[in-house]
């Protein structure tokens, strides 16, 4: 589905997520008419590991320190906004010069993620300013019953991920 050009909702740390490929402006067509959302907001890359982000990332711009930080933080519920390579393309970023990216923990992320074989966009399960999906049901419900569903169990996390601003150590989103 992910190589197709299609959107599919798959469990995350706290609820459903949807994604795709990051690298398919067509998917993320789909996604942006499906959440009824903004291309200038950009979205939130995850991976199962470092080496799935560094292409969208420009590691010239972190100290040794940052990246010091993001390996205590990572894997985990944290999301980081990162200097954007220059060739990131202009749906992740939206407005902004960097990249929101998660290195995740959670076991059905990571098998996504190495399946897929590299990171790809999550953005909560639901049309956007609405409530995010916790069940497969609420999923069909929100989308259809032949949407694409990736089976499986959401983490233990109450909350979104953290997102933290690397650059100047801020936290962007906290509850």
């Amino acid at each position: 589905m992910l190589h197709n050009d299609n959107v599919i909702a798959y469990p995350t740390e706290s609820m459903f997520g949807l994604g795709c490929d990051p690298t398919s402006k067509k998917a993320v067509k789909k996604l942006l008419n499906l959440k009824k959302r903004s291309v200038e907001k950009g979205f939130i890359l995850v991976a199962a590991d470092f080496n799935q982000i560094k292409m969208y990332i420009n590691e010239k711009y972190l100290s040794k320190r940052q990246k010091k930080k993001l390996f205590f933080y990572w894997p985990g519920p944290f999301t980081f906004l990162l200097p954007a390579h220059p060739k990131a393309p202009y749906w992740l970023t939206g407005k902004f010069n960097t990249v929101a990216v998660r290195v995740s923990a959670h076991i059905e992320i990571i098998k996504l993620c190495n399946a897929f074989g590299k990171a790809l966009i999550s953005t909560s399960a639901n049309v956007s300013n609405m409530t995010p999906c916790f069940t497969s049901e609420e999923v069909f419900k929100c989308f259809g019953k032949d949407f694409p569903l990736l089976n499986g169990n959401i983490g233990n996390e109450k909350n979104p991920s953290k997102i933290i601003d690397i650059i100047n150590g801020k936290l962007i989103r906290y509850v």
